[in-house]
C-alpha cells in the first residue's frame, strides 16, 4: 500500500522501515498501534501529504485482513482460485489497493506464489520497447510479459528472480518518462 500511493519511492520505503522499527508491521502489530501512533510513525519517515489518509486505510486493510484471512496475507493468495481471482480478493481487501498496488505487490511475489500472475505495467512496456525487448508493434500486455519471459529464460534467468527483471524495467520506464517531462517539444511523444 504503502508503495502504491502517489509518493516517491524513497519516502515509501523509510515509511515502512519506520513501521518496521516502530514494530508495526504485521496486520495484528498494525491495529494495535492505532490512527494516531500509524500517523507519527507516517509523519517521521516523510509521508506526511498522506499520513491521515493511509493510516485509516492500513487500519481497514489490516482490520480485513484479521477477519477473513486470520491475519495471514498468505491464506489470501491460497483461497483464491487463479490469478484473476487473487487479485480480485486483494483489491477487496480494502480502499487504497487498486489494480497498481495490486500489481506491483504481486509483480514481487511472481516466482514466489503460483498465482502471483500480473500483467506488465505501463512503465515496463514503455522501457521494453525502449531497449528494443519487445517490438513496437505489439502492445496488449499479455503477448509483453510472454515476450518477456521467453528474453529471460532464454538468458538463462531463473524464474525466482523475472520480479527483480521486470522492477528494472520499471524504473527504466519511469526514467524515460522523467526524461521525456524536462525535454522541451517533448511532452506530446511516446
Amino acid at each position: 500500500m504503502l508503495f502504491g500511493a502517489p509518493i516517491s519511492h524513497g519516502v515509501a520505503a523509510r515509511a515502512y522501515r519506520e513501521l518496521v522499527a516502530a514494530g508495526a508491521s504485521s496486520p495484528g502489530a498494525v491495529l494495535r498501534a492505532g490512527w494516531r501512533r500509524l500517523v507519527e510513525i507516517l509523519d517521521r519517515a516523510g509521508y506526511v501529504r498522506y499520513d491521515e489518509k493511509t493510516a485509516t486505510k492500513l487500519l481497514t486493510v489490516c482490520q480485513t485482513l484479521v477477519d477473513a484471512y486470520s491475519g495471514d496475507l498468505r491464506a489470501v493468495e491460497q483461497a483464491a482460485a487463479d490469478p484473476p481471482d487473487l487479485e480480485r480478493r486483494l483489491m477487496a481487501l480494502g480502499p487504497g489497493i487498486g489494480p497498481v498496488t495490486v500489481a506491483i505487490f504481486l509483480r514481487e511475489l511472481r516466482g514466489i506464489w503460483s498465482k502471483a500472475d500480473p500483467l506488465p505495467c505501463a512503465m515496463g512496456i514503455r522501457a521494453a520497447h525502449d531497449l528494443g525487448y519487445v517490438p513496437a508493434r505489439i502492445h496488449e500486455p499479455a503477448r509483453i510479459l510472454e515476450r518477456l519471459e521467453e528474453i529471460w529464460s532464454h538468458t538463462g534467468g531463473k524464474a525466482s528472480d523475472f520480479a527483480d527483471f521486470e522492477t528494472s524495467l520499471v524504473r527504466h520506464g519511469i526514467s524515460l518518462r522523467r526524461a521525456q517531462a524536462r525535454t522541451p517539444g517533448r511532452a506530446a511523444a511516446g
